[in-house]
This record gives structure tokens, C-alpha cells and sequence, in this order.
């Protein structure tokens, strides 16, 4: 593969980079460059969630140690690599920042890249790092979201390359062998500590200053800046157990965002900015591919808890209440009820109730009590996790929700099943009547012949 004419220097992205020991991003960046343009379904996938499409007659080529002809942008530091796609004439082009460990990407040094792609003709700008973002769109520093830049800069976090590497291998998704070889030892590579690959581990010191505002009854400012950092960190956190969660079962685990949060970051900080000043909440919904309804997980900073749950539609064909419980019950197979709840929604006004659910096993009953006979709607199904003190602590808080999660989802979710209504049935009278009308439409055939 020869350099680019419009490169001063460049080296093709290697498997094997011969670098100095002490160069971990150069060496990460080269071997996850190299993959993406040797191993078809993994380069494919990585460039579909920047919206672009590799076909059979695409040609992707990666490179580093980048330097163009007649650059005019002075700067510091070499952007890390370049990644070119190639479709018939077409040619889409992306510069490459990388960061390892815990370096993060610096806003000036992208906007500097920026000037370079701009320059260049370049279409875009994409960070690699161990920070984490929604959607690629929505990169993770503020700084570079609101640049007045149109040189569009994309984000991958190095958790979320591990896990479509993941993903691919175990749904057996790479067809040559030699390139799921090749695939098995970047997930190998990455799993290793000198790699320099981690989750989200922390909330930052704001976490445990807001905390100790609530618990005293203050009332978090509008712009408070402390809210913001801590809603940036919660956005990487909520980003990271989607992949432990995909990770975990082999699936595609997205943050399902409404379609307005989807399109305008802006707009969904600024509603969860307002729900963490009025209700003191911290809210996130997993779409779990085929489960029966989406995972749906608050931290409530005044009560300290995490809650995890789905909500199930109760079963219509089933005439009473207690014949309604029973019919969740059945799906649950976990022993460990302590923490387990069950909330009901009923129709019209009625308030809602809520029972242990180690309670409605022992009498499904006690559903029904004050409720003259009506039905209930909905089942929530959740587990309350009381963490005290852990909760306000940076550590233990990411600690123990990234272990609830998994299990009220190992333990309950992954059992439970949607009613659906039944297919409508033919009746016993109707298909007589149809045989009747049948016979009858015989006879007249015979007596007109």
C-alpha cells in the first residue's frame, strides 16, 4: 500500500508498530487503525456508526504519523492517524486523535486538527479515548460540542471498540478466519492492562459536593456548574453499562432516548438538569434487544438508592387481579427477593400500590385489597438498592451500580415475558354456520345444473 500523494509523511496503520516502549497510545492507536481496514466486518461496523457505508468495492485504508504537504496549521503535536475510505471516485476522509489511560482529549488540539481537515479538504475529525459519549455526534467535551466549527468531530471511547470487537465474535459475525484471528487477538490486546483501556470507574469530587447539598435539604442552583459536571459524568456512566451490558449478553444494549434528546444534546442536559434540581434523580433507560420491556434504572440522591426495573402490561385474558399477579409471578425464578418490588398501576384515578414482592408471592390477594374489584394495568417489577453512604462516595457509587444493573437483569429480566393479545379464534358456531351456508350453496349449484 503506497502513501497518499497529498502526504509529507505517513506510515500505513501496522498490526506489529515498532515503536518505543513507552509509546502505549501510538501503539493502541496503530493496531485498532490496523484492524479496522484488515478486518472487513469489524471496519465496516466501526464506520457505520459515523454514518458511513463499506461496501464489497470500498477500499479502507488507515495510516499514521501523519503529516500533509504544505500544511499552513502550525501545531504541536501530529494528529495520531488518518483513516481513508474509498468508494469509485468517492474518497471520505477522517483525521484520528487518540488518547490512552487517563489523558483526555484536549478541545484546542481537535479545534487545531479541525483547521487542518478544513484545509485538506478532510471531512471529518474523530477522537478515540477512554471518555464516553451517547451517540459519536455527541462528543464528551463540552468545548468541542459547542464549537462554531463545521468540521464535524465524531467520538469513539476504547470500551466501546472492545465491545463491537466482543459483540462480533461471539455472534460468530466474521466470515474469514484469518481475520477472525485477527479479531480475537485485538480483543486479547485490549483486555490487557498495557493497553491502556478502561471503563468509566468514578464520578468526579462534584458528585459527593451535590450529594451533601440534597441530603441538607439546599436546592441545586439552575447553572449550577457542579450539576453539569456531574450530568457529563453520568452520560459517560450511563454510555459504559450499556457496553458492560452488551458485553454481557452478547447484544446490542443502546440508551433509549427520546427522539428530541437524540438529535439536540443541549436539550437533553437541560431536561435532566431540571429533573435533578426538582426531583433529585438521575435517570437512564436500556433498550435490551428481544427483552420484554426497556431496563429502566433511577438514582435518587435523597433517598440514596438505585432502583432498577421494567414495566410490564398486566395480561388482559385474565379476569382478576390476583390471576394477573400470578401470572408474573410465575415468570420470576430468582431467590432473592429481599430487595425486590412490585408496583401496580390501576385505571382511572386509583393510586398506585406497591408490594415486596416475597409479600405477593405468599398471597396474591393482598393486591386486591381496596381496590372493588378493579383490574390491574401495569407491573413494575424492581429491585431497590439502599447504598447509604456508598452512594455519595465516587467509587463505591459506579461500583455498585454497574454490579446491580447486570444482576437485577441476570436475576429477573431476562424471565420476563410480554402478554400479547391472542390470536383472534375461529368460534365452534361460526364454522357450522359456515359449513351450513357451504351445503346450502351445493344445492343450489345441483338444482340450477
Amino acid at each position: 500500500m503506497h502513501r497518499p500523494d497529498y502526504l509529507e509523511q505517513g506510515e500505513v496503520a501496522r498490526l506489529f508498530p515498532v515503536l518505543a516502549t513507552t509509546s502505549k497510545e501510538g501503539r493502541t492507536t496503530s493496531i485498532v487503525l490496523a484492524c479496522i481496514s484488515k478486518i472487513d466486518e469489524f471496519g465496516a461496523e466501526i464506520l457505520h456508526t459515523v454514518g458511513k457505508r463499506v461496501g464489497k468495492r470500498s477500499k479502507l485504508e488507515t495510516y499514521t504519523e501523519i503529516v500533509f504537504k504544505n500544511e499552513k496549521t502550525q501545531v504541536k503535536d501530529r494528529p495520531d492517524g488518518l483513516i481513508v475510505l474509498s468508494t469509485g471516485a468517492n474518497e471520505w476522509r477522517a483525521l484520528v486523535e487518540a488518547k490512552v489511560g487517563n489523558a483526555e482529549i484536549g478541545a484546542d488540539q481537535v479545534e487545531k486538527y479541525r483547521e487542518i481537515a478544513k484545509e485538506q479538504g478532510l471531512d471529518c475529525v474523530i477522537t478515540i479515548s477512554n471518555q464516553f459519549a451517547t451517540q459519536p455526534e455527541h462528543h464528551p467535551v463540552e468545548a468541542i460540542r459547542k464549537s462554531r466549527s463545521k468540521i464535524p468531530v465524531f467520538h469513539w471511547s476504547w470500551m466501546f471498540i472492545l465491545t463491537v470487537t466482543d459483540i462480533l465474535l461471539n455472534q460468530d459475525k466474521v466470515a474469514d478466519e484469518d481475520q477472525k484471528l485477527l479479531l480475537n487477538e485485538l480483543r486479547r490486546f485490549l483486555t490487557h492492562e498495557s493497553a491502556g483501556v478502561k471503563g468509566f470507574d468514578r464520578m468526579p469530587p462534584e458528585w459527593t459536593e451535590l450529594n451533601r447539598l440534597v441530603s441538607a435539604g439546599g436546592k441545586i442552583a439552575a447553572k449550577s456548574p457542579e450539576a453539569a459536571i456531574v450530568l457529563d459524568s453520568w452520560h459517560q456512566e450511563t454510555r459504559d453499562l450499556s457496553l458492560i451490558l452488551s458485553r454481557q449478553t452478547e447484544a446490542e444494549v443502546q440508551e433509549k432516548l427520546p427522539r428530541k434528546h437524540r438529535v439536540d444534546p443541549a436539550q437533553r442536559r437541560k431536561d435532566e438538569l431540571q429533573l435533578l434540581r426538582e426531583d433529585g434523580q438521575l435517570q437512564l433507560v436500556l433498550d435490551v434487544p428481544d427483552a420484554a420491556a426497556p431496563v429502566e434504572i433511577v438514582a435518587d440522591l435523597a433517598r440514596r438508592t438505585i432502583d432498577i426495573g421494567m414495566t410490564l402490561r398486566a395480561p388482559e385474558d385474565r379476569v382478576s387481579s390476583k390471576a394477573r399477579v400470578n401470572w408474573l409471578i410465575r415468570q420470576i425464578k430468582t431467590e432473592k427477593l429481599e430487595e425486590a418490588f412490585v408496583r401496580m398501576t390501576w385505571p382511572g384515578r386509583s393510586e398506585t400500590t406497591q408490594f415486596q414482592l416475597s409479600e405477593l408471592i405468599a398471597d396474591p390477594t393482598i393486591c386486591e385489597k381496596d381496590k372493588n374489584g378493579l383490574q390491574v394495568t401495569r407491573f413494575h417489577i424492581f429491585i431497590a438498592r439502599r447504598l447509604g453512604a456508598k452512594f455519595t462516595q465516587q467509587i463505591n457509587f459506579i461500583k455498585e451500580l454497574e454490579e446491580v444493573v447486570p444482576f437485577f437483569y441476570r436475576e429477573i429480566g431476562q424471565n420476563l415475558q410480554e402478554w400479547r393479545k391472542p390470536a383472534p379464534k375461529i368460534k365452534p358456531e361460526r364454522l357450522a354456520a359456515e359449513d351450513v351456508a357451504t351445503a346450502a350453496d351445493r344445492d343450489d349449484e345441483d338444482e340450477v345444473g
